[in-house]
């Protein structure tokens, strides 16, 4: 049986490998490489940083000789050489196929909530969460209170969701150009609450399921968990939306049953998709037969003004048969209100219900009255401006402290959402996140945002954090870059103290 899970054309290879800068590819200490090295080198950076999945099959050696103008054996040398360091297995009769090397780091660290004790002594970059917008929440608190004792008398389960909470939802999206019935809504518990429940439902263990790559770690996780087969999906050239070429490839090779997408401010690039890409997905998704699942829980951040925002990718399938949306109060509001909720075909949201029995049975009541007094008046999106606005103040800090300290790390600046993507200048961002522990800020690696241990030279840095302290965990990131840079133990760094 094959071990790979996609594939990737030598055209499109041939088009990922002559996009890259000349210097990754083709120089070392000055000099020029030789043709098959830079070609393996090219193939494995490539592999490190999520743009060729692992487990993609490559093209034959002759057709990737043709797509990229070179011999074949030169093909065959750098297959050659990529097998050797264990970024490529092959076996006669299947082809060859993307892999990592035993033992490659997979950071299990860096997205869990920092311990309250620990934060005069640690900056933490690892929660993409910020406070609480105030006074709005003490205020749909009270207001909760105030509507509580209608609910009291009952037993307080409600597998689908309050009443007013599901048609306070559904008017929403209705609002947005998208009709909506109540029927059309689950509430969960978070965001992370409604993908899980979507899993059991839609995906049994072992089937395949198609992700952005890179993705949201926790529900990478989760569906990890879950017995999912990850058939990771690279972003388009420079983090330009999807690829909906590759996506089609993906859906007619792999089949899977069901393919998860951030199509607004994506975690954790901040990538936007565009209308077309969202209205061809939607259509390759349908083709394909396969269960779409949309993260919408980035969606309200749009920092910048200017931007405009595409139609809600269940636009393009309004019945909700193809698209399941899910969404939550948890980025927009504020996380430690666990309220997320599914928008699906009524048939979809029944089963779901029906299966939230075996599970958590219901939301808790008093954190539903109180998002939906937010939505049924003026308060959510006075909290949401509250919220774009640190967001915003918070980017424009730590985009500022990053070019004055790390100049030559690159990322490109989003338009909304709250974490900005970073390529660490050739420098693992495993070892910085292990050594920025140790000198007081807290960030995760890439390779917690991939599968099986690609996009080694990243990290994600969330909108966390404004002014002084934005600069202060710039300086700090700096320091451990020398560290990993120059291979010193990390204890030769002084290790810093800091009082938020």
């Amino acid at each position: 049986m094959a071990q790979w899970t996609s594939a990737v054309g030598a055209p499109q290879l041939a088009r990922l490998l002559r996009s890259q800068d000349s210097r990754e590819v083709q120089l070392a200490g000055g000099r020029r490489l030789p043709a098959y090295r830079g070609l393996a080198d090219g193939i494995r950076l490539l592999v490190l940083e999520g743009r060729i999945p692992v487990a993609a099959r490559l093209p034959a050696e002759r057709e990737l000789a043709a797509a990229f103008g070179v011999s074949r054996t030169t093909v065959a040398a750098a297959y050659e050489a990529l097998r050797a360091e264990g970024f490529l297995e092959s076996r006669r009769g299947s082809g060859s196929w993307t892999a990592v090397p035993a033992g490659n780091p997979l950071p299990t660290r860096g997205l869990e909530p920092l311990p309250p004790e620990a934060a005069g002594s640690m900056i933490d970059l690892g929660c993409a969460a910020l406070p609480a917008p105030e006074p709005w929440l003490t205020r749909a608190v009270q207001a909760a209170m105030t509507d509580l004792p209608l609910y009291a008398h009952t037993h307080g389960d409600y597998p689908a969701g309050l009443p007013v909470l599901r048609q306070a939802l559904a008017d929403r999206y209705t609002a947005r150009g998208i009709p909506t019935m109540p029927e059309q809504i689950m509430v969960t518990t978070g965001a992370m609450g409604a993908v899980a429940a979507i899993c059991r439902l839609c995906t049994s263990p072992g089937e395949r399921v198609a992700v952005d790559s890179p993705s949201y770690a926790n529900i990478l996780q989760l569906m990890r968990d879950a017995g999912a087969r990850l058939v990771p999906v690279a972003l388009g050239e420079r983090l330009a939306g999807w690829d909906i070429p590759v996506w089609r490839q993906v859906m007619r090779d792999a089949a899977p049953r069901m393919a998860y997408v951030v199509a607004d401010y994506h975690n954790p690039t901040g990538t936007l998709a565009t209308e077309d890409q969202r209205r061809r997905l939607v259509d390759a998704a349908r083709s394909a037969g396969t269960l779409l699942v949309v993260d919408e829980t980035m969606t309200e951040l749009r920092l910048d003004a200017d931007t405009e925002v595409p139609p809600q990718v269940c636009s393009f399938d309004p019945a909700g048969s193809a698209v399941i949306t899910v969404g939550s109060a948890s980025k927009a509001f504020w996380a430690g209100m666990r309220i997320g909720w599914v928008r699906a075909a009524p048939d979809i949201i029944r089963s779901l219900v029906a299966a939230r029995a075996y599970s958590d049975l219901g939301s808790p009541v008093l954190e539903q009255l109180a998002i939906a007094s937010l939505l049924t008046g003026d308060g959510w999106e006075q909290a949401v401006g509250i919220r774009r606005d640190q967001a915003r103040e918070n980017r424009d800090a730590i985009v500022a402290a990053l070019r004055r300290h790390l100049p030559d790390w690159e990322f490109s600046v989003p338009h909304g959402g709250l974490t900005l993507w970073v390529r660490t200048g050739g420098l693992s961002g495993s070892r910085i996140a292990e050594a920025g522990e140790r000198l007081g800020v807290r960030v995760p690696s890439g390779p917690r945002f991939g599968v099986d241990g690609a996009f080694e030279g990243f990290v994600r840095l969330p909108f966390t954090v404004s002014g002084a302290v934005a600069d202060e965990a710039a300086v700090r990131l700096a320091g451990a870059a020398r560290l990993v840079a120059t291979g010193a133990p990390v204890d030769t760094e002084p290790r810093h103290s800091f009082v938020a």
